[in-house]
């Protein structure tokens, strides 16, 4: 018998009568708001109290438990709580016994897990989250002006405008407060970045950060077009067919999907980007829930830009949700080769539900399946904290380096709509594997980057030189800049004040990739986002491989296997 039905033989003392506790406020109301919620939810057919057929009274019995337990808690605790805290805790620890996905947002975090999808806002352009009492930058918005002022990754903000913002009990709420401004104003901030004894001190100048998703569109060559998405928001398709137009009217016939490190987002703008590519009306996802309420099929319905050319999807690990929709429909329907590692593995669907606080709970209620049957989403039976270990297991595992046997297995084997081979087990398998390259790189490197050594000397570079700079035309500029042994002297003198420890062996490593990634941030600089991938690509393994499989996508292109 477990803890949790194991009788208790221990009983409470009786009350002498004179000292029952009157019924608080809370507990007098708790019934009658019990009972309108549940009159409510069955007038509008919400699901407020609506127990599934299969076990009722089990359903009703938790009910009623969890009820009595905090009407007890708000009347008789020998401290005053706050119950409503209290019951936010509860809803976030049931839910963790779920799925990794389901989850609970508390009214006062909703706008920013809706900003990263929806429209614009005016601010510093970070992406966030508050760990330990103290404001992590998950990620600096592409084109936004932390990125330009090197805010990176992992960069914790302990002080905004001279305010400390760290061991403070700040929320989301207080971050946007103290972040977000009108275009033009500017934010002082200081931040801790790991491997650094001293903050760093930035001044941003805030701007309009739009919900940009389409980082990038340009010609590789005469013929070979390439499109970086890099999440689904309310305007990506949108985005990419402007793009798709623009690289058609310069005479793309083949073209490079880059998804690698998108996350995903909504549904309908990764179904609607796949049927650009898929001719007729073939199946492009399907959804199984319990029973058939949320079960649906999802075809091709429109006739696409782009239903002939070869196409080439990029993945990665980072490759999520919506991205794998995009890849798993293209690959199973032998519409275009997948290239890269195995993706992210995130199938579940979400329902977001608001409630009457303003709180929103997103349910999951469903799997994502592709066209051949596999499931996208990852196992999760050993547990939310195993899960999300999942990237260093894979790491550990030598994954990023060589494809995961276990996963090439017969229970595991699928076929796509022309007969190939393709392997289910969580997320999309790449038709074609290719480990991380890391014969460039080297601790030099690694504190180049993590004391913004690289981003600083571009920028100032990019300064000394504006004039020149912006007179030169793009395409000047990628063929005939070359950054030059001076630069990097100049940049490794500005790393020495920076307390980077140089090491001989482990310049020569790296130096190439330093000259490349030197150029690609001054093209920043100048240019955008025009002036920095195309440069990067140059020494991107991924894309590099992507362009050399152009024969066997066109193959595909054309009916073949």
């Amino acid at each position: 018998m477990s803890e949790e039905t194991k009788p208790s033989h221990e009983q409470e003392p009786a009350r002498p009568a004179q000292d029952k506790p009157r019924n608080s406020l809370f507990q007098v109301r708790l019934p009658l708001y019990m009972a309108m919620a549940l009159v409510v939810g069955v007038l509008i057919g919400a699901n407020t109290f609506s127990p599934s057929d299969s076990n009722p009274q089990s359903t009703a019995k938790a009910y009623l438990k969890f009820r009595d337990i905090l009407s007890y808690i708000d009347r008789d605790y020998v401290d005053t709580v706050d119950t409503e805290m209290l019951t936010d805790h509860a809803i976030t620890k049931m839910l963790e016994k779920l799925d990794p996905h389901t989850a609970y947002i508390p009214a006062a975090d909703l706008a920013m897990a809706r900003s990263y999808l929806e429209g614009d806002f005016e601010g510093i352009g970070v992406e966030f989250n508050i760990f330990k009492d103290t404001i992590y930058v998950i990620t600096p918005l592409s084109g936004g002006p932390s990125e330009a002022a090197g805010i990176m990754a992992g960069d914790k903000i302990i002080k905004v405008n001279s305010e400390k913002v760290a061991g403070t009990g700040i929320n989301n709420e207080g971050v946007f407060k103290r972040l977000r401004g009108p275009k033009g104003t500017t934010v002082k901030l200081e931040v801790l970045r790991k491997g650094l004894k001293r903050p760093l001190d930035f001044t941003i100048t805030r701007n309009k950060i739009p919900t940009v998703s389409v980082d990038v569109s340009y010609m590789v060559n005469n013929n070979t077009g390439y499109i970086k998405v890099s999440r689904f928001a309310s305007n990506t398709f949108e985005e990419f067919k402007q793009a798709m137009a623009g690289l058609k009217k310069k005479g793309m016939q083949q073209l490079v999907l880059d998804l690698r490190g998108n996350p995903g987002g909504y549904m309908d703008h990764a179904t609607r980007m796949a049927d650009e590519f898929i001719a007729g009306d073939k199946l492009i996802v399907y959804t199984d829930g319990k029973g058939t309420r949320y079960d649906s099929k999802l075809f091709a319905r429109t006739r696409g830009d782009f239903e002939n050319g070869a196409v080439i999807v990029l993945l990665d690990e980072g490759s999520a949700s919506a991205s794998e929709i995009v890849a798993g429909a293209l690959q199973d329907n032998d519409r275009a080769l997948i290239v890269g590692r195995r993706s992210f593995g995130k199938g579940l669907v979400q329902m977001p539900i608001p409630l009457n606080d303003g709180s929103e709970l997103r349910l999951t209620i469903s799997r994502y399946y592709t066209p051949s049957g596999r499931s996208i989403q990852k196992p999760y039976v050993a547990g939310t904290e195993d899960y999300q270990k999942d990237m260093l297991h894979r790491f550990e595992n030598g994954e990023y380096f060589h494809p995961d046997s276990s996963l090439f297995v017969d229970s595991l084997k699928y076929k796509t709509s022309k007969g190939r081979i393709v392997y289910g087990g969580g997320g999309i398998m790449p038709d074609v594997f290719v480990p991380r390259d890391t014969t460039e790189i080297s601790e030099l490197l690694s504190q180049l980057y993590s004391k913004n050594v690289i981003r600083e000397y571009a920028l100032g570079y990019y300064n000394d030189h504006r004039k020149d700079l912006e007179k030169m035309p793009l395409d000047r500029f990628q063929k005939s800049f070359h950054v030059s042994e001076k630069m990097l002297q100049d940049m490794l003198r500005l790393a020495a004040r920076s307390e980077v420890k140089y090491d001989e062996a482990q310049f020569k490593r790296s130096k190439e990739l330093l000259r490349n990634n030197l150029k690609a941030f001054i093209g920043r600089s100048v240019y955008g986002n025009s002036g920095f991938f195309p440069v990067l690509h140059e020494k991107d393994e991924e894309f590099q491989e992507a362009l050399r499989q152009f024969g066997q996508a066109q193959r595909l292109a054309k009916g073949g296997v």
